[in-house]
């Protein structure tokens, strides 16, 4: 289903048992660690936990930090071609953040790291508690707010990052944790 231009949201894409199967996965990566980053100078823990994984091995920066990618595991080969199947597109890494409740958040931002190239088309698939999902335009004319369901796969297209920022806001009543998949193309940066 289009929601706007470049921006695309399907809900249902893998049954209940496949996101319990595949939740119970990922949840359970050795790799997910709490990060930090700079903040007017102070190192702060990022409100979530996070693993970089790769299809072979690459950096990726941002927030001030260097993340090194994790091989990919069957599962989350598995997700990629249903992700490309559905929508085309293929990447070679995936960002997944671990939002333990609704304290967990992620803030105002673009990816629009180097790393990602120039207009980088970015997939996100969540799996267990449902979460809104924000995005503005920088001007502030154009704000939308998505609910991300458990199965649900929602695809930024390339004039997005550009043009818009967005935000996993704090939601206090969420008791439940989600998984979040955001798959992208890394490139080497020298």
């Amino acid at each position: 289903m289009k929601i706007m231009d470049d921006v695309s949201y399907w809900k249902g894409v893998f049954t209940e048992e496949e996101s319990l199967m595949h939740f119970h996965h990922l949840s359970t990566l050795p790799s997910l660690a709490q990060g930090s980053f700079h903040l007017f100078g102070k190192p702060v823990k990022t409100p979530r936990l996070e693993s970089f994984h790769g299809i072979s091995p690459i950096p990726y920066r941002y927030s001030g930090q260097t993340l090194q990618s994790m091989p990919f595991t069957a599962p989350m080969h598995a997700i990629l071609a249903r992700i490309t199947k559905l929508t085309g597109c293929t990447f070679n890494a995936v960002l997944i953040n671990v939002y333990r409740n609704g304290m967990d958040s992620n803030g105002w931002h673009a990816d629009n790291e180097k790393e990602l190239g120039k207009n980088p088309i970015i997939a996100s698939v969540s799996f267990g508690a449902e979460r809104k999902f924000q995005l503005k335009s920088r001007d502030g004319a154009v704000k939308k707010t998505i609910l991300l369901e458990n199965g649900s796969i929602l695809l930024m297209g390339g004039t997005i990052q550009p043009a818009f920022i967005h935000c996993i806001p704090k939601e206090p009543k969420v008791a439940h944790p989600r998984i979040n998949l955001t798959f992208r193309t890394v490139f080497e940066v020298r």
